[in-house]
């Protein structure tokens, strides 16, 4: 409610209503080379043109729901967690599945634990979270974030990933003695967010290292957990800690402590159907009221891909991405004139602070139209040297770490048939900024400039 509200702020301060069409999904974006403008189709028949496209469609916008027999056929309520009904919807008294463990997983198991008569959990793969420990502000922090705002601003958007916190412990956590280790490790359990996978600087670099912090955090869930069973099933083994999106939670592992609140893996015994009462896996039958899926997305790509994008020469961006995605800086598509992505692949996007990543995006993308109208530039365009280098770019810095080592929905190893490729840029996002910033100074540096004819009411 705090973002939406935030939205509707802004919505009213700035007068945009106006120009905002919702309830509306665009099917297709032609780049007309003849013309050098973009025509944009909706599902209910519209059609506009417009010299640039900006795909502002986000990384985590394509839900998923698992290609389950029998789904047609359940006669209860299904939902999933990326496409919530607004009104809410209330789980009082009812025996509910909820398929996935994933972050809006233990996001929502808490609450629909509170509500429901039982919950029973299916999970796949254990993940990783640490305590949000939320609470209100005080008078003190507002007034520290009100003075310093422009400061504050200022270090996010050149921090590493967009967000200040509490700072990189300069310190390999090998080197670290055992006591200095778990304090280290109980003092940013206890602060709560994020701050854990910064405990030490070699925890995304190295397996030993990162074992170990794996390991505590199995300790804390040992700790929380009172049935051994249950807690053991909840320990992530699979992959390294932090190479999955790191969850953050409230009461996620607690919440098994509860009598109507069931956990059943199914890494070995997958969900064979879903059935007009339940669901079925390979050694038992159980039935439902309502069946929520937390099965993630197609991200960074899905939303792209849903739409019938074609550049020049009819190229469509599912055929340019057929072996995976490649862009040049996550903003551009050598082929695709003109037309931008916010937070694409090849970009630190889902990385990092997303609204800091999208605000930096928005920012370039509108002082490169400012160029380029000023100039009387007609299209720009990602040259495909600098898409290819920017690729490697990309790949090398993320082979130096583990996070590759994960099937994680970073490289797209959700979606049955997708090209594994390791997807955000991993670089940080002042390092990034910085490089997109040299680009624009250098006179769009790796981009083609085509100064040709301007249609009529191009601008």
């Amino acid at each position: 409610p705090e973002i939406l509200a935030y939205i509707n702020y802004v919505a009213d301060k700035y007068d945009l209503r106006g120009d905002i069409q919702l309830e509306t999904r665009v099917t297709s974006a032609h780049f007309d080379e003849a013309a050098n403008r973009w025509t944009v189709t909706t599902d209910r028949g519209d059609e506009y043109s417009a010299r640039f496209c900006i795909m502002a469609t986000g990384c985590l916008s394509a839900a998923r729901v698992p290609d389950i027999p029998g789904l047609e056929n359940y006669q209860g309520e299904w939902y999933h967690t990326g496409a919530w009904p607004h009104e809410g919807v209330d789980f009082t008294g009812k025996t509910v599945g909820v398929i996935g463990t994933g972050s809006s997983a233990i996001q929502s198991i808490p609450l629909i634990a509170q509500q429901a008569k039982h919950l029973t959990v299916f999970q796949r793969t254990a993940n990783f979270s640490v305590p949000a420990h939320n609470g209100p502000l005080d008078d003190q922090y507002r007034e520290r974030m009100t003075t310093g705002y422009t400061r504050i601003r200022a270090e996010a958007r050149n921090s590493p990933a967009g967000i200040l916190g509490r700072a990189m412990n300069d310190k390999s956590v090998l080197e670290a003695a055992e006591e200095e280790r778990k304090r280290e490790f109980e003092e940013r359990w206890a602060l709560g967010g994020l701050g854990l996978g910064s405990a030490f600087n070699d925890i995304s670099l190295n397996l030993e290292a990162n074992a170990i912090a794996a390991e505590f955090v199995r300790s804390k869930i040992r700790e929380i957990v009172k049935d051994p069973e249950t807690a053991e099933l909840l320990c992530p083994r699979d992959y390294p800690f932090g190479t999955k999106r790191l969850c953050v939670d409230t009461d996620y592992y607690g919440t098994f402590n509860r009598d109507n609140v069931k956990l059943v893996s199914i890494k070995d015994n997958p969900i064979q159907e879903i059935t007009p009462k339940g669901l079925r896996t390979g050694t038992g039958e159980y039935e439902f009221d309502a069946i929520v899926f937390a099965t993630g997305f197609d991200a960074m790509t899905g939303a792209l891909l849903n739409i019938d994008i074609r550049g020049r020469g009819g190229l469509t961006l599912r055929e340019k991405w057929e072996h995976g995605p490649r862009t040049y800086l996550g903003l551009q598509v050598a082929g695709f004139p003109n037309l931008f992505t916010i937070t694409g692949p090849g970009s630190p996007s889902v990385l990092s602070n997303m609204i800091v990543s999208i605000e930096q995006h928005v920012d370039w993308i509108f002082d490169c139209v400012s160029y380029l109208r000023e100039r009387e530039i007609t299209t720009i365009e990602a040259s495909p040297e600098a898409e290819d280098r920017w690729v490697d770019h990309v790949n090398e810095v993320a082979s130096r770490t583990l996070y590759p080592l994960a099937n994680s929905w970073y490289i797209g190893a959700n979606i049955p048939g997708k090209p594994r490729v390791f997807m955000p840029y991993i670089g940080g996002v002042g390092n990034y900024a910085q490089k997109c910033q040299q680009v624009a100074e250098n006179g769009y540096e790796g981009f083609e400039l085509d100064s040709g004819r301007v249609a009529a009411g191009a601008r």
